[in-house]
């Protein structure tokens, strides 16, 4: 197992100083003006409930996955980064500079879009428990015989709604999707986001891991542009299963929270706040887990 324990690990941020204007489920976000910062903390999110203790490492490896795969994408489409290098941070930041190294982004500001972009190129989570009752995943009619964790033939945009903080967002229709942000955008959205989708498997599979799915984020500038925003590809917002392993026919190994997920279901957790005390070896295997996703992806280390 890693040995990871000796990283302090932050689960809020108070940059006195700062206009803090959000506190997400992972991300601290403050306003500098003409541009965002965005701080990624600790902070692990499951079944949309925040847990009570951090993971270490969890915010940097997360920050340093989403500014690999936003410059690995650059020419599909614009993103939010303006620069990751704390030096680059206006200078009332610089008191924080230690806390912000390597896991914050000044962005630009966009305006989001109030739908989260799904991707799946196999078969599982809230896409399987669908099929299963339906033969369908957000309105896409899918083949009979498929299993849990299946490689489907083509992969499927299945949007959802955003939902505020501790409430499940809703995988929808591509039809709903194009009546809340209207057909050209939508179309525009989708298309984006299964190019991203096939950028990112044909980067990942040969070094080993297999994104099963993911989940995107777009806002719209001043312009009208369409800004690609949040994270990107990351274990937080994407199955990550290892290839060596993978096999149909049932639930995969994973360098995700999946193993978080997975333990609060041995438990029964009720899947509503307060979150369950996580144990000593679940953190460490959580945060071990991470630091590979991010090793085998980048290439980089954080220890």
């Amino acid at each position: 197992m890693t040995p990871v324990h000796q990283e302090p690990v932050i689960t809020q941020t108070n940059f006195s100083g700062l206009k803090m204007i959000n506190r997400g489920k992972v991300r601290d976000l403050y306003d500098l003006g003409d541009s965002l910062l965005l701080v990624t903390t600790d902070r692990l999110s499951a079944y949309d409930v925040v847990m009570s203790q951090g993971i270490p490492y969890k915010g940097k490896v997360l920050n340093k996955i989403s500014e690999f795969w936003f410059e690995k994408t650059k020419d599909i489409v614009q993103n939010h980064v303006i620069s990751t290098m704390v030096y680059d941070f206006p200078s009332s930041c610089k008191p924080y500079w230690h806390d912000m190294e390597n896991r914050t982004m000044m962005v630009k500001k966009t305006k989001p879009l109030p739908v989260e972009c799904v991707v799946r190129g196999y078969l599982s989570g809230s896409g399987w428990v669908e099929y299963q009752e339906s033969g369908e995943v957000c309105g896409t009619k899918l083949p009979k015989g498929l299993f849990e964790s299946s490689r489907l033939a083509e992969s499927i945009f299945t949007p959802a709604t955003k939902e505020e903080q501790g409430k499940h967002d809703e995988n929808i229709t591509f039809d709903r999707m194009a009546g809340i942000i209207g057909m050209e955008l939508a179309t525009k959205v989708r298309d984006v986001s299964l190019k991203i989708y096939k950028r990112g498997v044909e980067l990942a599979e040969p070094k080993g891991i297999i994104i099963a799915d993911t989940k995107m984020e777009f806002g719209l500038d001043e312009n009208g542009e369409l800004i690609l925003i949040d994270e990107l590809l990351t274990p937080d917002s994407s199955r990550f299963w290892p290839k060596a392993k993978y096999e149909p026919g049932r639930g995969q190994e994973s360098f995700d929270k999946q193993f978080v997920r997975d333990y609060l279901v041995s438990i029964k957790f009720n899947k509503k706040p307060p979150a369950p005390r996580l144990p000593e070896d679940i953190i460490l295997k959580t945060s071990g887990l991470y630091l590979q996703a991010l090793q085998r992806l980048t290439g980089q280390t954080l220890m």
